[in-house]
């Protein structure tokens, strides 16, 4: 018993070490084991079972937008990848090439995907011929390879799983309004499945996509003030269609250039709802995407009846929930510990008393509430209940956010805040590359977004002091 006690101890007080504190949850919460290949993990299967919640709801917000899913070789000729030059210059040293099939070498070194942007329109050049062809709405869902120097599960590792939309329109309008329609999609369910506020605006030149015209970002803000880029949208312009010669005819009879986009979120965002929600007892994950919503727990399952009656909210249960019944032979504190430590949004505990009086008790574990509840209304309590931990989780985290956004009105205020402090500052910009690259090196700190909704702090730009264009969000990232 003494050793079962140790695997919840053993978890890291997040305030002294929130690094190893995530490394800690990531282990013991059995997400991940590491992998003999540097930089990989292995999935296991509570944490693959929380991105097949995550791709399912993910999936059904594309297919309503009219989108279709498709696959591509994981494999890119090296020609195709040079076919666009920004593009393969901002990918060059993540990338990792296959140069031998069996003991032979190959003609042409062939790139592992970084992402497919050279795929999908070496294929489109194929299949588009008229604006009648147009739009093509695909997605995929798949691994890529990015050979990054230092990895952390789930949010930087060498091979990761991710989804990458690619579409291609008949004109300029079209494609920008798919690019923000997507971002929009990445928000609401960050908001509405993952409990996770997220501020949306545009990159700045410096950090925008290789090749993009222009990219939209989501940005969350972790537990301790770190910034996260949750998902990214990106509008092309036709730039990839003229490197790739994809042509169409258009409605005036002429020949044209489809405009392009990509969008895509990845496993980093398991990372996110860690680091988001979690606390020094482990998990804290939100309803819609815990692989296990609600755990039953009996007490006193030895005596007569407990087990049968717990049996019975079980199956009740389980025609609307994801419902678990722990009835293994181990003490309910070790089971509360361990179910905490695995986030399961949800505990009901039944012993003999609560079934004399046809009760149950309820446990939230965002905030440890306990309610009695009656059994002949438990369906409606356990809906409410879970609403309320995704509501209750979701306000914490925009607390959080509010409390740790600071604003900066010149360079010593700048750097002052981002020395004392981890957050996001607002802070007024002249849009020039070299103010945006002195504060990086002054402080850390890089530009995380142009939010949509913008503040007039001042005229100034917080850097150089010429006039400023925009107010930008600055921060710390992972």
């Amino acid at each position: 018993m003494a050793q079962q006690k140790k695997l919840v101890e053993e978890i890291t007080s997040m305030n002294e070490d929130f690094a190893k504190w995530y490394t800690d949850v990531v282990k013991k919460a059995e997400l991940i084991d590491y992998s003999s290949v540097r930089g990989c993990m292995i999935i296991r299967p509570y944490g693959y079972a929380i991105w097949e919640n995550i791709q399912k709801d993910l999936d059904a917000r594309f297919k309503q937008t009219g989108h279709e899913n498709v696959y591509m070789p994981m494999f890119i000729p090296e020609s195709l990848l040079q076919k666009e030059k920004d593009h393969v210059d901002g990918f060059a040293p993540e990338v990792a090439w296959v140069t031998h099939g069996g003991k032979e070498k190959l003609t042409e070194r062939l790139c592992v995907r970084p992402t497919s942007e050279t795929l999908f329109c070496d294929h489109y050049a194929n299949i588009i011929q008229s604006y009648r062809d147009l739009p093509k709405l695909y997605n995929q869902w798949c691994s890529v390879v990015r050979w990054e120097k230092t990895t952390r599960p789930f949010l930087r590792s060498v091979e990761f799983l991710w989804q990458e939309g690619h579409t291609m329109h008949e004109t300029k309008e079209q494609a920008e309004q798919e690019t923000l329609q997507m971002l929009d999609v990445y928000a609401d369910f960050c908001k509405e499945s993952l409990a996770m506020p997220v501020l949306k605006g545009q990159k700045t030149d410096k950090e925008k996509f290789a090749g993009a015209v222009s990219t939209y970002t989501i940005e969350a803000m972790m537990h301790d003030g770190v910034a996260l880029q949750s998902g990214t949208s990106h509008y092309f312009g036709d730039g990839f269609a003229k490197a790739f010669n994809i042509t169409f005819t258009g409605r005036d009879n002429k020949l044209a250039f489809p405009h392009q986009t990509s969008w895509g979120v990845s496993t980093r965002l398991i990372g996110g709802i860690i680091m988001t929600h979690g606390d020094d007892s482990g998990l804290v994950l939100p309803p819609a995407v815990a692989p296990v919503q609600v755990v039953i727990i009996p007490i006193a399952q030895h005596k007569e009846g407990v087990l049968e009656k717990a049996n019975g909210l079980f199956e009740r249960l389980r025609a609307q929930f994801r419902v678990k019944l722990d009835d293994r032979d181990n003490s309910p504190g070790w089971k509360f510990s361990e179910h905490e430590m695995k986030g399961v949004p949800l505990r009901i505990e039944l012993g003999p008393k609560d079934i004399e009086n046809n009760q149950c008790v309820v446990v939230r574990r965002d905030n440890r509430e306990k309610t009695i509840v009656s059994l002949d209304n438990l369906e409606s309590a356990v809906s409410e209940a879970l609403k309320a931990v995704h509501d209750g989780l979701y306000e914490r985290a925009l607390k959080n956010r509010e409390d740790r956004t600071y604003t900066a009105k010149d360079f010593d205020e700048f750097v002052k805040i981002s020395n004392e402090k981890n957050g996001f500052i607002k802070a007024m910009w002249c849009g020039e590359t070299e103010c945006e690259e002195k504060i990086k090196d002054v402080t850390g700190v890089k530009s995380r977004c142009i939010p949509f909704e913008e503040e007039q702090i001042s005229d100034k730009c917080v850097c150089c002091g010429k006039p400023a264009k925009s107010m930008v969000f600055w921060g710390k990232q992972y």
